[in-house]
């Protein structure tokens, strides 16, 4: 199974040709479904531990983040690639020989299979959410509901640990969280292509490198998440953040309460991916190149 492309000329330059010609619908398709099973699973495990506290501890939400992050690429493998994520697929293109041409379609892709998911969330927790917000004296959209909205989008810091008042304000700035987001997915861009480069003999077989990423996620997000709720994903934030908007979260939703979300969530983790997928490849050089067997 070949999942997720990063190859260029001095690499398996026919992996990049192989992804460029599957079916655009079929590869979109990947997309949706792969980023809708990764969404319902890690913001499904995020609306559970919130409203109805069955997850506890960090390392616990983190756990099921990698089961999803996992199935969302044996999903998508055969499909798409399994990019599964804009930043990935950002990364992909700069460095990989992925098409330019469609990273915008993987993008919308990604992203509404990030808000189907959340959508279908919604239709799960609802009443828990409701009664959440009426055990904390929450006013949906208004001051202090980021408590409840960040089981959909994401918050600076995290809500559910700092609390939403002035002082958790002063605790983490948007530079801390932007750096957060940064370095968390420039780790995360670094590990998918260390995995799955021909040129790393270390690497594991392409069958078990999404169990090897979906374990990188969850350490990822054990020490990001107090920061920024660890969002890594473009899609994963925006999808759910622009249903919670239609929801009734409104401006506490986007643009945030203290604004922001573009540059944390979007632009962070896009620029990090590209950053960490750089570094790889700059070292990759080094290693002599394997067999073209993926294998």
């Amino acid at each position: 199974m070949k999942f997720f492309d990063h190859s260029t000329s001095d690499d398996t330059a026919g992996t990049s040709v192989r992804l460029a010609r599957l079916p655009l619908p079929g590869a979109l398709a990947g997309e949706f479904f792969g980023t809708f099973i990764l969404v319902f699973f890690g913001v499904g495990v995020v609306n559970a531990a919130v409203v109805t506290g069955a997850q506890v501890g960090l390392w616990q939400v983190a756990v099921v983040w990698a089961v999803g992050v996992s199935l969302g690429i044996y999903t998508a493998a055969a499909l798409s690639g399994a990019h599964i994520n804009p930043a990935i697929t950002a990364a992909a293109a700069v460095w990989g020989g992925f098409p330019w041409r469609r990273v915008v379609p993987y993008w919308i892709a990604q992203t509404l299979g990030a808000a189907a998911a959340s959508i279908v969330l919604y239709g799960m927790f609802f009443e828990a959410i409701i009664e959440f917000e009426r055990q904390h004296g929450l006013s949906r959209g208004g001051p202090g509901s980021e408590l409840s909205a960040m089981v959909f989008g994401e918050y600076f810091p995290n809500p559910a640990i700092f609390g939403t008042d002035a002082q958790a304000w002063r605790a983490v700035g948007i530079v801390t969280a932007f750096t957060a987001e940064l370095v968390g997915t420039a780790v995360l861009a670094f590990l998918v292509f260390a995995v799955t480069s021909p040129r790393n003999p270390g690497r594991p077989p392409s069958a078990a490198a999404a169990v090897v990423i979906g374990v990188g996620v969850a350490a990822i997000i054990s020490v990001v998440a107090p920061l920024t709720q660890a969002g890594l994903n473009p899609a994963r934030d925006f999808g759910p953040r622009a249903v919670s908007w239609f929801l009734g979260w409104g401006e506490i939703a986007i643009p945030g309460p203290r604004g922001g979300f573009f540059t944390v969530y979007i632009l962070a983790p896009i620029t990090g991916a590209i950053i960490g997928a750089g570094v790889y490849k700059t070292l990759s050089r080094m290693l002599p190149v394997r067999g073209k067997s993926d294998d």
